[in-house]
């Protein structure tokens, strides 16, 4: 084992007493840049691998309809979404995932209008499922996706999901779709059903795909130019989590679903998965702040963090950055489910409260990510293109 000289023995003794990272004393722009961009696409992988997972469910699902089937092809669904959520602080910054070609208006746009998928009470013959006009491929459902209206969805997790639950009847559990809509002669069109369900998640996997080649390593992609952008990259960085922070998940995912008290308003209304959506943003949220990812075979990435490059500016601030995100994932996980009920109620009913105050720190955190990112010198927050 190499000996240690003095002075490099004195500087760890001195790093590891003053509570910080080994690589905090010499952590800057480029060393952090790079190593979100291997967090970004460890996370990618994870969730094209689970989606994978989920594609030989619905596969036998397809070839087969049974009651078993189908709940292990919404297992795996729900197991999927844990790891997609985490992604949602890569966005906001016309990267590969919402640049003008991204893929994410396909991936996981909501609210959903069921009817342009498949038929709903009231309305037998709805959806493209009961168009026989309509070919069922994946060029046909990524032209159909958002056509017409922002909530004709044909395609993604919540196209996926309604298929899987179907609409969501219940206060008190989520959708209950039987296996027998998959099933010839038990349910009308059960095979274009069957050939939706399965298209529609080629196409899933079509696009995890698209994001897993963008970050991947030692490529000529985004992630090498990426890696090149310095100052620049860290302000993409901290549009991402401020983004997804305030305006959406605060804004779009918890307030208007407050606001209205509707589920058609929840993310995932199918499912009734919206509380641990809402999880997983904020877990990813702090991924990226620390450095750090919990991958899908258990073992941890780590490296050089937007909290190490803060706290040599204003260590204080970094550690008021890190209790108000931690903070944020605790109140998140608070929420109960099913959301819909979270949200019913008076002001001061326990589930609104809970919600509430998931949104009250979502606030500040998005505060306070402004406040580090001046630190480092960045105050243009709005765009980062």
């Amino acid at each position: 084992m190499q000996k240690r000289s003095f002075l490099q023995g004195t500087l760890l003794a001195a790093t590891l007493l003053s509570g910080l990272p080994l690589h905090a004393q010499s952590v800057d722009a480029p060393t952090v840049v790079r190593n979100y961009a291997a967090l970004v696409s460890a996370n990618y992988q994870d969730v094209l691998t689970s989606a994978q997972t989920l594609q030989k469910a619905i596969g036998a699902l397809a070839a087969s309809p049974s009651a078993q089937g189908l709940e292990d092809a919404k297992k795996a669904w729900l197991a999927a979404r844990e790891f997609y959520g985490q992604t949602e602080a890569f966005r906001f910054y016309s990267g590969p995932i919402d640049d003008d070609n991204g893929p994410e208006g396909r991936l996981n746009a909501w609210p959903l209008d069921e009817s342009y998928i498949d038929s709903v009470p009231g309305k037998p013959k709805a959806g493209i499922v009961n168009n026989l006009k309509v070919k069922i491929n994946k060029a046909t459902l990524s032209k159909l996706n958002e056509r017409g209206g922002e909530e004709n969805i044909a395609a993604g997790w919540h196209a996926i999901e309604f298929l899987l639950w179907g609409q969501d009847q219940s206060d008190t559990g989520p959708g209950n779709r039987s296996f027998e809509d998959f099933v010839d002669g038990k349910a009308p069109n059960a095979d274009r059903r069957r050939t939706y369900l399965t298209v529609v998640t080629e196409l899933l996997i079509d696009d995890l795909s698209f994001l897993v080649k963008a970050w991947a390593p030692g490529a000529k992609n985004y992630r090498a130019k990426f890696e090149q952008g310095g100052i620049q990259s860290v302000r993409k960085i901290i549009v991402g989590m401020g983004s997804l922070s305030r305006g959406e998940l605060a804004g779009e995912r918890l307030e208007v679903a407050m606001n209205t008290q509707d589920k058609e308003d929840e993310h995932s209304c199918f499912s009734d998965n919206t509380h641990r959506d809402v999880v997983a943003n904020a877990q990813g949220i702090e991924n990226v702040w620390l450095g750090s990812y919990k991958r899908l075979d258990g073992s941890m990435l780590q490296g050089a963090s937007l909290k190490d490059l803060v706290a040599a500016k204003n260590a204080a601030l970094a550690d008021k950055v890190s209790k108000q995100i931690a903070q944020s994932v605790a109140n998140a996980t608070a929420i109960q489910a099913p959301f819909d009920r979270e949200i019913m109620g008076a002001k001061d009913a326990p589930g609104r409260v809970r919600v509430q105050k998931t949104i009250d720190s979502l606030v500040q955190q998005s505060k306070d990510i402004t406040e580090a990112a001046a630190a480092l010198g960045i105050t243009k927050l709005a765009q980062a293109k």
